[in-house]
């Protein structure tokens, strides 16, 4: 998760998530920076980093949000991504020096769809020396600058699926949608060897990371026209979709803010806890019949109570 930022005067304990539409150019903190600086939110985290020259859905958590980031970080993403045959970057993309070409730059669409097929399901990925992976203590990105490379271990990571949108004479575009810690640009260059060739990805664009997709989100120039926040900030238990629910009385609701434990006939498992108003108190855990409190949410718990009364 991007790093919290200490509050600042005059600065709102907001609590929720804005789906931002990461721009082109800077890093995945700097635009968490700039929106946090525009809705004056005290505290800000972002979920599943892009690379300064990616675009598109970087889900940016509020308050009480960045306690379910991490969460979100393990979603499975989709990219638009755009291929170039015939040359080679260092950085596998087209921040890079070229490093090798080839003269294969065009192939048809059946010889694509052999390639993608191959690389599509569980498969083994090594990790690209341009990536913040650490290696004994150091950041493989710092020492591929310094002309270091060093072994990286392959990892199983799962490709969903590797659709052709587009094949034209100077560039490829697919959609693609994969697993957590999947690098794109490796995948593509994966994709070229596979058609005996060399490439690199000169655009990316993400639509869609767990539960979210592209069309709620905003960019910082939409953002800063809006005049109720409330109208783009999502209640982040939205990102605990996939938790089941369990409905509290009020009895039950004031045991749990205290400290205790409730009796609960549900299986073993996480939940949702919502109270008798149906507000989101945060997220507990079942054990032997037991209810116990997980995570707790109460200063955006406080807030909604505040504006029910």
């Amino acid at each position: 998760m991007g790093n919290h930022v200490s509050a600042k005067r005059n600065y709102d304990d907001l609590h929720g998530i804005i789906l931002l539409n990461k721009p082109k150019g800077i890093s995945s903190n700097l635009a968490l920076q700039k929106l946090r600086h525009l809705i004056k939110a005290k505290k800000a985290g972002h979920t599943g980093n892009l690379d300064p020259m990616a675009t598109g859905l970087l889900p940016c958590c509020f308050g009480d949000a960045t306690k379910v980031a991490h969460l979100l970080i393990n979603s499975d993403k989709t990219y638009i991504a755009r291929c170039v045959l015939g040359i080679k970057t260092d950085t596998g993309d087209a921040t890079g020096e070229t490093i090798e070409t080839a003269a294969l730059t065009q192939v048809s669409d059946q010889q694509i769809e052999q390639a993608c097929l191959a690389l599509t399901g569980d498969i083994e990925q090594v990790p690209p020396m341009y990536s913040a992976l650490h290696h004994k203590g150091q950041r493989l990105y710092d020492l591929a600058r310094q002309g270091i490379t060093v072994e990286r271990p392959a990892r199983p990571v799962t490709v969903h699926a590797f659709k052709l949108l587009e094949n034209t004479p100077d560039y490829i575009d697919f959609e693609i949608k994969v697993s957590k810690g999947t690098y794109i640009r490796t995948l593509l260059e994966d994709f070229a060897i596979q058609l005996g060739t060399v490439s690199h990805m000169s655009a990316l664009h993400r639509t869609e990371t767990g539960i979210f997709n592209a069309a709620g989100m905003k960019t910082l120039e939409q953002l800063a026209e809006i005049k109720q926040l409330e109208d783009v900030l999502i209640p982040f238990e939205k990102a605990l979709i996939e938790y089941p629910v369990i409905h509290l009385s009020e009895q039950q609701t004031q045991d749990l803010i205290h400290g205790k434990q409730v009796k609960c006939d549900q299986a073993d498992e996480l939940y949702v806890m919502l109270d008798q108003q149906n507000l989101f108190l945060g997220i507990g855990q079942v054990d032997g019949g037991q209810l116990r409190v997980k995570n707790i949410f109460m200063k955006s718990y406080q807030q909604r109570l505040s504006r029910l009364s």
